[in-house]
């Protein structure tokens, strides 16, 4: 061990983690860390663990994973400490880039998990760490086993350009649109082109305050108007772009992406149902991957920020409406309430997906005569719209199954689920009223 490279030492370590050998694990750390007594061996050390995170990200990159995803990975299998050097391994390897040429919904990944540089140019974020008085044996245990599990991360489907690669083109009328050679890997086809960022923020941040007044009321009826309203919105600007592709190409929304959201144990059957719903009722697509946490949900851009929006909003609901129902037990005083908790959540989420699709149906229907004074038929442009999502799909996943995600094993479960889901009438004057201050703005 000690004719051996740092290189070699990083290698050995990872090795031996991965065939679970910690004893081993320990020595080879311990040895480096050891290293680090004089100057020149910790710029040694420094330099063979960040070049080989930063080769293992990048490789990561290539087999399909976003920013995201990886950090998705570490909350499930590690903890805190290295939940952090996960996001600053990422910051690192896309800091090497030229900003336009990443894919913007990876910086707004990133964004959301607080990440950027926070060390000066002069040093590397591992040593910026050791600075800040953390000894070099935890930090490199940290590091390496961070290590470990983004060189074992497993191909998926590529969604976007690679780091590098996207390009940024100007559209005909406003925003900024990206695309990038077609990704290939598993999810090569039809994968290239990125996002047009044509969401409207100001009918995004009207969502989120109706959802957000939907998930702190106590009252359940203003819960389903408030929310019932958000999908109205929706709607309506999904609409509204797609009128606008098919009037000005150039100026749409592009071709269809994917979007990864996660999807946690316990009851991660019924909530996969939920998803699908809220997808299905957006004119999205949801493949569920379970062994890896996350489902890959398909569409244009307009309308996979409303999915997450929503979906992440009705879970929350729908929590703590199951929660406030309490524990239940059988006649023998044996606890159900697992069984009763997931047939809760299924039928929930079966009767929103009504629901929404209900609302989408209506706004369809009202924004139809006036697409037709110009010249537009929208039912076979939203249904075109959907035949791409579809192709896209069976590009991306040619070997996907439909299965039912469980069984309901609680009759009171599924009725106080789906009563909760169908409380209050989607066509009330609050919605109504909501979606006619939109038009008129």
């Amino acid at each position: 061990m000690d004719d051996s490279t740092e290189t070699d030492l990083v290698a050995l370590a990872v090795r031996a983690l991965a065939a679970g050998r910690a004893r081993a694990f320990d020595d080879v750390t311990v040895a480096l860390a050891q290293r680090c007594d004089s100057p020149e061996g910790a710029r040694s050390v420094t330099c063979a663990v960040v070049e080989s995170l930063r080769l293992a990200t990048t490789g990561a990159w290539e087999r399909g994973w976003q920013p995201a995803d990886v950090h998705r990975m570490a909350v499930r299998g590690l903890g805190t400490d290295e939940q952090g050097v996960v996001v600053d391994v990422m910051s690192d390897e896309l800091g090497r880039y030229a900003p336009t040429t990443v894919d913007p919904q990876w910086w707004s990944q990133l964004e959301a998990l607080e990440g950027g540089a926070w060390w000066p140019p002069s040093q590397s974020w591992l040593e910026a760490r050791r600075r800040r008085g953390n000894d070099w044996l935890t930090l490199l245990t940290t590091a390496l086993t961070v290590l470990h599990l983004v060189q074992t991360l497993p191909g998926i489907e590529r969604l976007s350009p690679l780091p590098g690669s996207a390009t940024p083109t100007t559209p005909t009328t406003g925003g900024s649109s990206w695309s990038g050679p077609a990704a290939g890997g598993r999810g090569g086809a039809g994968a290239g082109p990125a996002a047009s960022r044509h969401v409207d923020s100001r009918v995004l941040e009207r969502v989120r305050m109706l959802l957000a007044k939907a998930e702190s009321t106590t009252f359940e009826a203003e819960a389903e108007t408030f929310t019932a309203g958000a999908q109205a919105l929706m709607a309506r600007h999904s609409i509204d772009v797609a009128l606008l592709s098919e009037r000005e190409p150039g100026a749409g929304d592009g071709a269809p992406r994917g979007r990864r959201i996660g999807i946690e144990t316990p009851y991660d059957g019924p909530k996969a149902s939920l998803l699908t719903a809220v997808a299905t009722a957006n004119s999205c697509r949801m493949v569920w991957t379970r062994s890896l946490g996350f489902g890959t949900v398909v569409g244009f851009e307009s309308d996979l920020e409303s999915v997450e929006l929503l979906f992440t909003s009705l879970l929350v609901q729908a929590n703590t409406r199951m929660l406030a129902e309490g524990a239940r037990a059988d006649h023998r005083g044996r606890s159900r309430t697992r069984a009763f908790r997931s047939s809760f959540l299924t039928a929930y989420a079966h009767r929103i997906g009504e629901r929404l699709r209900e609302v989408r149906d209506a706004e369809t229907e009202a924004a139809a005569p006036a697409a037709r004074t110009r010249g537009q038929e929208l039912v076979p442009l939203l249904a075109a719209r959907t035949e791409k999502v579809e192709a896209t799909v069976g590009a991306w996943f040619p070997t996907v199954r439909t299965r039912s995600a469980g069984s309901v094993r609680d009759a009171e479960g599924w009725h106080v689920g789906r009563a909760a889901a169908d409380r209050a009438s989607l066509d009330g004057a609050a919605v109504r009223a909501g979606v006619g201050r939109r038009r008129r703005g």
